[in-house]
Parts: structure tokens; C-alpha cells; sequence
């Protein structure tokens, strides 16, 4: 770790200040790589490298038309072209808008005309082919780059002048290079919210903001230019945008981009990286996929691995300051532990890479056994909050203070209070500087004396760690009045593995129901516990099955009060996924689209016989 490298950030106020201190300090260090097809194949580019590229990019801008101020939306996936772009355009002292790769071709039409963008930068012309079947009107775009073909056919057909990526750079190889220079209160970026309720929002976020966020992140995570990244989750996803690529553009680190979410546990084995950012999704997928081998090994071994989470467990209790866990067979952990650690904790590691140091979660609050599991264990997982709106980090863990139940401490600058209805709010230079166009919508969140209202409930504890209870706009208030925020409730049932994904709903209703997905292997098991076939569609709507679901789910939420357990549940078998309008592209539920989806179901949960308990 280089003294000069980890510490001295005060000459950094924009983005394009990052890129040329680390370019300055590390040139033929790497510093981006992504597939070349094989999983075992990749395409490294040194800093140097990279800037070369970022400057190709920006004369190319220039020559397209565009000036200092304008807008440019990039739909591309995590990428060295992504990167480039990002930095081309910061550099330019122009904005970019990145849109999720994996969104609707309608969402992407609705921000790119809502933007205002000028020019719009995608993978394929297929791409913008999808987009231009649902929106043939573009008043402010100009051009579209296309990255991934050599060719564009049928250009005539397109709304607007299309070119590759290839022919943009020839137009633009003798055009000087921009000299207006970014400045801290200018914006770095206009990025849309996940849209769970209504139209996404523009948040826009200032140099000052990125910069400001990712300087107080870095001071938490204490990483430095040897470390490398593993990045999967969207450059739209402010999560991922400063605490992967902004944090290791700071600290001049290597930024691995993953083949695509299915393939992570295939690239951290080979990548084995030291920093990896993900959403609690990944690691229950993870921690599922772990505990199913973990069965198949049979009882013995199940319950020696379910001892050596227990030592682990209190191990990491007395290594972070918590309450540790009563056992009368605790005096011997020092000696068990040796042994189970080899035989149990070092796979869970090793499924990892066997290198991570550092392992934020975010985007949504993390189940608790996940996290007893592999802090337990010794990943070293820290669970963080934020929001889009405040670029994102509130809050996070730390080495020697971490408590998988809370959010950890406010980061430096950041400071949080409990308002009116034990809502969350903060204020700091991370803060956005509002909505796009909507100075009404931008006003009504922020508090009279300036404090941003994050629209979630919370507490502070005496030592400062932040625990977030649920969105406000998210508790369900049955016909009785009774008020549950289903956050921690849910969390709870998923940690049993039947359940791949589940919603409480009841808003007006007598009692509590859920929906839930259920998983495919387990599913079949509760089956065959009454004779059906698992294979039969009818069989999820059997009501013995049913209650035997139910069952589980009341032990799952054993300490929740009994109002707020569910009476009822329906099973289903496909998942919700981004693509069928079910989870925001960050995962999260679209908890009104399912209401509407699974209205049916939804009123015979009310109009059947439901447990009584």
C-alpha cells in the first residue's frame, strides 16, 4: 500500500481529477479487463491504455456536434467501452445519463427523451431497434453510436442517424481535444431511480456528490491500488457506480467486469478477487447454493457445519464488539475451531476466490442468517445503506465494528437524525442536488431546515449504527390497524430455502398473506409428503400443501407478533424477474405490479379458510 496513493486525495473536487492522478501515478498498472468469450480468456487495458482510449472518445463527442453541459445516455453493459464513455463525456465536462442495461425498450425511450439527451451510446442495433418499436420520437437525440456491430443495416429506417462505433472515432481523429474544464458543482450524472412505484425520477448528482461519497467510502473500505474488483451489478446502479468503478477509479485498483450473473460464481473462482459488491440477492443465492451441498453430505455432516457457524459466529461476536452468544460449550470453540475451520469455513472462502477482504452488501436489507452464515464463517461481508438520491452511501459497516443487524455508522460527512415517524433523514455533501425537471417533487423531500427525507424508517443506536426497519411507504395497515413493515418479516421466511421469493400483503385487509415462489427441489419434497406429483401445476394450489408451507413460514417467523404472520399463503412456480415487469433492474419487488399481476390470488387468500393462530 502506497502512502501517496491511499491517503492523498485533497487536489481531487471532479471525476476527471481521478482519472488523471491515477493515470499520473500508476500508467502501466492494469486497470480494466473483460471477457473475451472464455472463461479463462480476458482483455486487460493498463491506465495509460485506457486514457489513450478516453481521449479518442472525447474528440469524437467534440465532432459530433455536442457541448459542454449536454446530455449523453450510454446503454451498454459493464464494460472497458462503458468505462471509456463514463469518462469520455465527465472529461468533456458533459453528463452522462446511464440507463439499465437490462431495462424495457420502453423505460429506455422514456429516459432518454426525459433526459434530453443528445447523443445515445448502445451495444448492438438491435438495441435501438427495440427501442424505436415502441417510440419513434426523439426531439433532442442527434445521433446514436452503436459499439458492437461493424455494420448498420436498414439505417434508413431508424428516427435518427445511426453509425458504429468505428466510424464515429474516424470522424472525430483530427478534432482537438475538448479544454473546458468540469467543475465541482457541475453535473456528473443523471441517474434514474429504479421506478418500483410510477415513472423513474432523474437524480441528479454533482461532482462534488460522487466525489465527496466516494472519498468517505474509501475511508471506511481502506483498499488501495493492489486490490481488484469483481463488477456485476449495473453502472446505473449508484451502488455499484461509486463503490466499485468510482472507488477503484480513486484508488487506482483493477475492475474485473463479470460475463453476466449466472457465471459469478464461475468468475470468482478464476478471478479470485479481493473486493466484491453485491445486492443480498447474489449472496442468498449463494448461501442457498452452499447449504444444498451441505445437505447432500447427510445429517452428521449438516449438523458439524451448523456447529462450526455457531463457533464462527461467537468468534466474530467478540471480534466486533457484540453480545455474544450463550453456549456452555463455548469454552471449547478454541480448540474445535481449528478443525472445523479447515473442513468448513476455508470452502465457503474458497467458493469465493479464497482472496476477498472486502464484501459490501447493499441495495436492500441483507437476511440475517445469510449474514451469521458467512460472517461466521470469515467473509468478510459489510451491510451498507444509501439511496440513489444520496449517491448512494448513508451508512456502512467497518472492520472491528461490524454488525450484520445494523447498517454501520454514518459515513464522515454524512450526517442522520430520526424525524417524524421514526423516518431516517440525512444531509451532507453527498446529498443530490434534486430531480430532474421536477422542482415540486424535489422540494417535498427535503425537510424545511434542508435534512433529505429517505422515505424509510429507522433507528440510531447510542453508539451511532443505523438500523433500517422499512420504507414508510411500504407498511401494510390491515382493516384492524395493526402496522407491519414487511422487510424484516420477509427476510425472516427466506431463510427458509422453500422460499425463493416472497410478499406479505393485507393493506386493508383482516390479516396477513403472502405470496411466494418457491423453489423447485424443496417444493418437490413437501409434495411427495402428501402423495402428489410436483410436476403437476395444481399441485401449488392444493390446500394441504399449502398449509404445509404455512407451517414453515410460522416458524421462519416465530418472533414476529402474531398479527403480523401470514394466515394464508400461494405458492408459484416461476419466478419474478426484471423481464416479465416484476423486480426493479436492482431486484428489488415491484410490489404493486405483483398486486396487480396477482389480484386473483390475491382475493382467494381472503375468501378461503386460513390458519387460525
Amino acid at each position: 500500500m502506497t502512502e501517496m496513493a491511499t491517503q492523498d486525495y485533497s487536489q481531487i473536487r471532479t471525476i476527471p481529477d481521478m482519472l488523471e492522478r491515477t493515470v499520473a501515478l500508476f500508467p502501466d498498472r492494469p486497470a480494466y479487463s473483460e471477457s473475451k468469450g472464455s472463461p479463462t480468456d480476458w482483455r486487460t487495458v493498463t491506465w495509460k491504455e485506457f486514457k489513450d482510449e478516453v481521449d479518442r472518445w472525447k474528440k469524437a463527442l467534440v465532432a459530433s456536434g455536442l457541448i459542454p453541459g449536454d446530455h449523453v445516455a450510454i446503454l451498454l453493459p459493464n464494460s472497458i467501452n462503458a468505462a471509456v464513455a463514463d469518462q469520455a463525456i465527465l472529461g468533456s465536462a458533459m453528463v452522462p445519463v446511464p440507463l439499465h442495461s437490462i431495462d424495457t425498450p420502453s423505460s429506455s425511450a422514456y429516459i432518454i427523451n426525459n433526459s434530453e439527451a443528445k447523443l445515445l451510446i448502445v451495444p448492438k442495433t438491435l438495441r435501438w431497434n427495440a427501442i424505436t418499436n415502441v417510440e419513434q420520437n426523439f426531439p433532442f437525440l442527434t445521433k446514436v453510436v452503436v459499439v458492437g456491430d461493424d455494420v448498420i443495416e436498414n439505417a434508413e429506417k431508424s428516427p435518427v442517424p445511426v453509425v458504429t462505433l468505428k466510424e464515429w472515432l474516424e470522424a472525430g481523429k483530427d478534432t482537438p481535444l475538448p479544454t473546458e474544464k468540469t467543475k465541482p458543482e457541475d453535473l456528473a450524472a443523471i441517474v434514474y431511480t429504479s421506478g418500483t412505484t410510477g415513472k423513474p425520477k432523474g437524480v441528479m448528482l454533482t461532482h462534488e456528490n460522487i466525489v465527496a461519497n466516494t472519498k468517505d467510502f474509501e475511508k471506511a473500505a481502506q483498499l488501495d491500488e493492489t486490490d481488484s474488483f469483481l463488477s456485476y451489478l449495473p453502472f446505473s446502479h449508484t451502488f455499484e457506480r461509486i463503490c466499485t468503478y468510482y472507488d477503484a477509479l480513486l484508488i487506482g485498483a483493477h475492475v474485473w467486469f463479470a460475463r453476466n450473473v449466472a457465471k459469478l460464481a464461475e468468475d470468482l473462482q478464476f478471478i479470485k478477487p479481493t473486493v466484491f459488491n453485491s445486492v443480498p440477492r447474489v449472496y442468498e443465492q449463494f448461501y442457498q447454493k452452499l447449504q444444498s451441498k451441505r445437505v447432500k453430505k447427510g445429517n452428521f455432516s449438516k449438523a458439524l457445519a451448523d456447529h462450526a457457524v455457531a463457533i464462527g459466529w461467537r468468534r466474530f461476536c467478540r471480534q466486533n464488539g457484540l453480545a455474544v452468544p450463550s453456549s456452555s460449550s463455548s469454552w471449547l470453540d478454541p480448540i474445535l475451531w481449528p478443525i472445523l475451520e479447515k473442513r468448513y469455513a476455508q470452502p465457503v472462502r474458497d467458493f469465493f476466490g479464497g482472496r476477498l477482504k472486502w464484501g459490501v452488501s447493499g441495495g436492500a436489507a441483507l437476511n440475517f442468517a445469510n449474514g451469521t452464515f458467512f460472517c461466521g464463517l470469515g467473509l468478510p461481508i459489510f451491510q451498507g445503506y444509501g439511496l440513489t438520491e444520496t449517491t448512494p452511501v448513508v451508512c456502512v459497516n467497518i472492520r472491528g465494528m461490524n454488525n450484520p443487524i445494523t447498517c454501520g455508522l454514518a459515513l464522515e460527512h454524512v450526517e442522520a437524525r430520526i424525524g417524524e415517524n421514526s423516518e431516517l433523514q440525512v444531509r451532507g455533501p453527498s446529498v443530490m442536488k434534486g430531480y430532474w425537471k421536477l422542482p415540486e417533487e424535489t422540494a417535498a423531500v427535503f425537510t424545511e431546515d434542508g435534512w433529505f427525507r429517505t422515505g424509510d424508517q429507522a433507528e440510531i443506536s447510542d453508539a451511532g449504527g443505523i438500523r433500517i426497519n422499512g420504507l414508510i411507504k411500504e407498511i401494510i395497515v390491515t382493516s384492524s390497524g395493526e402496522k407491519i413493515s414487511p422487510n424484516d418479516l420477509e427476510l425472516a421466511i427466506l431463510g427458509d430455502p422453500l422460499f425463493e421469493q416472497i410478499m406479505t400483503v393485507g393493506e386493508g385487509k383482516p390479516y396477513i398473506t403472502a405470496l411466494a415462489v418457491v423453489n423447485d427441489e424443496e417444493f418437490a419434497k413437501l409434495a411427495k409428503q402428501v402423495g402428489a406429483d410436483p410436476n403437476n401445476p395444481s399441485s401449488y394450489e392444493r390446500r394441504d400443501i399449502r398449509m404445509l408451507a404455512l407451517k414453515r413460514i410460522r416458524k421462519a417467523a416465530a418472533t414476529f407478533p402474531q398479527y403480523g404472520v401470514p394466515r394464508n399463503v400461494w405458492l408459484l412456480k416461476d419466478p419474478w424477474t426484471v423481464d416479465n415487469g416484476l423486480l426493479t433492474v436492482t431486484l428489488k419487488l415491484r410490489r404493486r405490479m405483483i398486486n396487480q399481476r396477482f389480484k386473483d390470488q390475491i382475493e382467494k387468500l381472503y375468501q378461503t379458510p386460513q390458519a387460525n393462530y
